[in-house]
């Protein structure tokens, strides 16, 4: 009888555990002409709009129906989108230009476009200080907009190479730092940095996320971690293993469930949350190489990544030591990925 009662258990658990493992695939793929490169996708859930960034142009969604829509022009080398949505107002940081491009988010015809430090790339709008964050890497430093006039309101210098913000609505704002294995906290009316914390064991820190219920933030990092971080203290208070060449995360505040977008090895690794500081991995999906970025519908709980087939890089030079290989014209897409 305990011979028998262990084989169903281990039979139990063996099917729980495919179960999980199929829990998530692929379920379209919406196609864009060019062989340019891309950076940030932004879900608005609420208007169902998914923009995203595609090298000199802005890519519109619908949400519902999975289609293309239109597209903003007339950019140079996009990395990010934030929307106002009590402002009716969008921002594109604009990285080649070195400028926050201001957009009507009902007719997408651009209004005006604000100065803002080299290389702005992350960027977030912080509704309580309704004031957008733009995150310069080469400069290392933050241009604070006012979202309603596009006014300058300041600058915040990082002490290092910004990557991703969240802003968790309750008056502070979050960054990672990734030349320093920082996140800071950023204090949006006072437009200073309050506090800068390690997320040692992680390197490299890019993507970023929160649970703003358990005031927990997400962090990935080029050594395959996700770290968790208490969003009070700045204690890393968990430690994940994840996929090769993460840049982005997010959080599903419904299913309790993060997700990591590895590019390099081509995965989405699922994290669900068992309690504030208790995490573990259900589930490796499988996507393309080089969906680095992802976005999360909380409506339908879709993910959506950019990625595209990748050739040679070209040859290494003073200016660019580090090329990133040539994309394969016609081979850009954005990946759904939804639950079974």
């Amino acid at each position: 009888m305990k011979s028998s009662r262990m084989i169903l258990c281990f039979f139990l658990v063996a099917i729980s555990v495919a179960g999980l493992a199929q829990q998530y695939k692929i379920t379209n793929r919406i196609s864009f002409p060019g062989e340019s490169g891309w950076d940030y996708l932004f879900a608005d859930s609420a208007a169902r709009i998914l923009y995203v960034t595609h090298s000199d142009r802005v890519e519109v969604i619908d949400l519902d129906s999975q289609k293309a829509i239109g597209s903003i022009t007339g950019l140079n080398r996009v990395h990010g989108v934030a929307v106002a949505a009590d402002l009716n107002r969008g921002f594109i940081s604009d990285g080649g230009a070195n400028v926050v491009v201001v957009f009507d988010t009902k007719s997408r015809a651009e209004l005006q476009r604000v100065k803002a430090g080299s290389n702005p790339d992350g960027i977030i709008y912080d509704a309580p200080s309704k004031r957008v964050f733009a995150f310069n890497g080469s400069s290392q430093d933050a241009t604070v907009i006012d979202a309603s006039t596009g006014n300058i309101a300041g600058s915040i210098p990082m002490g290092g190479k910004p990557e991703f913000p969240v802003s968790d609505g309750k008056g502070n704002v979050f960054v990672n730092v990734e030349d320093k294995s920082e996140i800071l906290k950023i204090d949006p009316k006072a437009m200073r940095v309050l506090q800068h914390w390690s997320v040692a064991p992680c390197e490299e820190p890019s993507g970023l996320a929160m649970d703003t219920a358990h005031n927990r933030l997400f962090s990935v990092c080029s050594n395959q971690k996700m770290v968790v971080v208490d969003a009070d203290s700045g204690k890393v208070v968990a430690t994940v293993p994840i996929g090769k060449g993460p840049d982005a995360v997010v959080f599903d505040d419904e299913k309790h469930v993060a997700y990591s977008s590895n590019g390099q090895d081509g995965t989405i690794t699922v994290i669900k949350q068992e309690s504030a500081d208790k995490y573990s991995v259900v589930e490796t999906v499988a996507t393309e190489k080089s969906a680095r970025t992802v976005a999360l519908d909380n409506k339908t709980h879709n993910l959506y990544l950019s990625a595209a087939q990748l050739g040679a890089a070209p040859a290494a030079t003073a200016d660019n030591p580090h090329p990133r290989p040539k994309i394969v014209a016609g081979s850009f897409k954005v990946l759904v990925v939804s639950t079974q």
